[in-house]
């Protein structure tokens, strides 16, 4: 019976001391909302149910289709992955900003998502460009993604595994 108190005790004090992100409505945002404006934008997308006329290339062996996206979510999954609002990566993203652009970037090798820049028309957000890295001793990755509302989103990825050819996919859709 101590036993079962014991190990339920100690359970409860690790679980306690687990580093929650925020994720609530009343949560403080340091840097742009990636996820969030993205969630949106995959909620619009759903209802509105536009035709897209995608293109995925890889390694320049390209096909074509016009369609419908039966699920945003997964479709914009590595947009809203970037989210640079992580407790522990607090601080460690400049911004610089002007009337019509906005540049988040760190230098942290350990964050993946090494710049965001978000470009404003007339008050409005005109495109997104986000740069991920990612790199070890067997691995490197690097995307760039872009995304502007209505008319287009874009996904360039260049990947090289040790031992292996590397890769270069590029997929586009235009959203009609």
């Amino acid at each position: 019976m101590i036993r079962k108190i014991l190990i339920l005790a100690l359970a409860l004090g690790f679980v306690s001391c687990i580093k929650q992100e925020p994720n609530g409505a009343n949560a403080r945002l340091s840097y742009f909302d990636v996820k969030g404006y993205f969630n949106k934008e995959i909620n619009r997308l759903q209802q509105t149910n536009p035709t897209v006329q995608k293109t995925v290339s890889v390694n320049g062996t390209a096909e074509n289709r016009k369609l419908k996206i039966p699920d945003w979510q997964k479709e914009l999954a590595v947009f809203t992955n970037a989210d640079i609002n992580k407790a522990s990566w607090q601080g460690e993203f400049k911004i610089t900003a002007s009337n019509q652009l906005t540049i988040y970037s760190s230098a942290n090798k350990k964050i993946p998502v090494k710049k965001i820049l978000l470009t404003h028309q007339h008050n409005k957000l005109a495109k997104i460009v986000i740069i991920v890295e990612s790199k070890n001793i067997l691995f490197q990755s690097t995307d760039t993604l872009t995304y502007a509302p209505d008319r287009f989103y874009e996904i360039k990825k260049f990947q090289k595994i040790r031992f292996l050819k590397q890769k270069y996919y590029h997929i586009t859709g235009k959203i009609n």
